[in-house]
């Protein structure tokens, strides 16, 4: 249990999520570039895992970011890392594989249908 069991818990259902994007949240993907290709949230912004630490001064310290990836593990990771540099991040708990079982959109570049890669 202990800090993995902790760092899991504390994520926020995907409609929640989907609330906090419409309240002016922003939503970072962490996945990689062909994950990201498959299908993605609307209005989603990428920045893979790997990359993050580099990119940490593009993302707001004014409002919340939300943080996905296909199951949440990798998203998990990256909001602790966000949290210790001062975002309010969170994680939705089952990442972009649970938006889709709740009925929320993925699309492609060309604004079609997307999928979880």
């Amino acid at each position: 249990m202990g800090v993995l069991s902790r760092r899991f818990s504390d994520g926020v259902h995907p409609t929640k999520a989907r609330e906090l994007m419409a309240q002016g949240a922003l939503l970072v993907d962490v996945r990689e570039a062909w994950e990201w290709a498959a299908g993605r949230a609307p209005g989603a912004h990428d920045v893979p895992l790997d990359q993050l630490a580099a990119r940490m001064d593009e993302l707001p310290r004014d409002r919340k970011v939300v943080v996905v990836c296909r199951s949440g593990n990798r998203s998990a990771h990256a909001t602790n890392m966000l949290r210790g540099a001062g975002v309010d991040a969170v994680n939705p708990d089952g990442g972009l594989h649970a938006w889709s079982a709740a009925g929320l959109p993925l699309v492609t570049d060309g604004h079609e249908p997307g999928r979880v890669a």
